[in-house]
Order: C-alpha cells, then sequence, then structure tokens
C-alpha cells in the first residue's frame, strides 16, 4: 500500500458531509453502511464517494460489512474535535492573541488570563506550550 500524503487526509475531510461521516463512524463504532447512510442527509452517491475518500485515505476500514475508524481516523477526529472546540472559542482565543501581543504583561501573567479566560483543558495546554 502506498503512504498516504497530509493533502490527500485533508482532501477527504474537506467539506461537512465528510466530518459528519467521520463522526458518525467515530461514535457508532460497527455501524453497516446502511445505518451511517440513514443518519446523513445526503444523496448515495455523495455518501459513497466521501467514503471510498475516507477509505482511501485510511481514515476508516471495514471489516464484517461494519466500518471503524483506524487509529489515523481516531487522530482525525480528535483533532477535528478540537479544531472545533477552538472554533467554539473563538473570542477567547482573540482576546489571548491581543494579551500575548502587548509585551508590557509579564509570561506569567498572561498564563494565568489564559487560565482565567479558557475552560477547555486541551487548548489550554495547546496555548501555554507557546
Amino acid at each position: 500500500m502506498a503512504s498516504v500524503k497530509l493533502c490527500d487526509v485533508l482532501y477527504a475531510i474537506s467539506d461537512n458531509d465528510a466530518l459528519e461521516l467521520l463522526k458518525h463512524v467515530a461514535t457508532a463504532d460497527g455501524s453497516t453502511s446502511e445505518v451511517l447512510r440513514s443518519k446523513m442527509k445526503i444523496t448515495r452517491k455523495q455518501y459513497y464517494s466521501r467514503l471510498y475518500k475516507l477509505t482511501k485515505c485510511g481514515a476508516i476500514q471495514k471489516k464484517d460489512n461494519a466500518y471503524f475508524l483506524t487509529t489515523l481516523g481516531k487522530a482525525l477526529y480528535d483533532a477535528q474535535a478540537a479544531i472545533e472546540s477552538a472554533l467554539g472559542n473563538y473570542w477567547k482565543i482573540r482576546a489571548i492573541d491581543s494579551i500575548e501581543i502587548a509585551d508590557s504583561i509579564p509570561m506569567e501573567e498572561q498564563k494565568r488570563l489564559i487560565e482565567t479566560l479558557l475552560g477547555d483543558q486541551e487548548i489550554k495546554n495547546v496555548l501555554i506550550k507557546r
């Protein structure tokens, strides 16, 4: 099997329907194609097109007529959840950007402000690492 490139993976998850399908596979581990398709509000062709891309890039796999996330798929699902969380905190993150630009605020004070503004531990960890 040829190695998968980042652009292939990003292409496979590049629309809302593909992301929704990835979420359905993640939350309903072991669902058949019919069950997954019934949860989607897209045409049969659109469904199978997204399923093919996700399978080809290695995000999902089929076993015994059911679909499961691969290890790559689990990583994509977690990354997608983290990005959605960041987008949900967009204005707080923008405020943190403004704080970081201000040279007059000491690093320790910046960390305390980040802790105060954000409730999401995963996003806090990313921001504090910087």
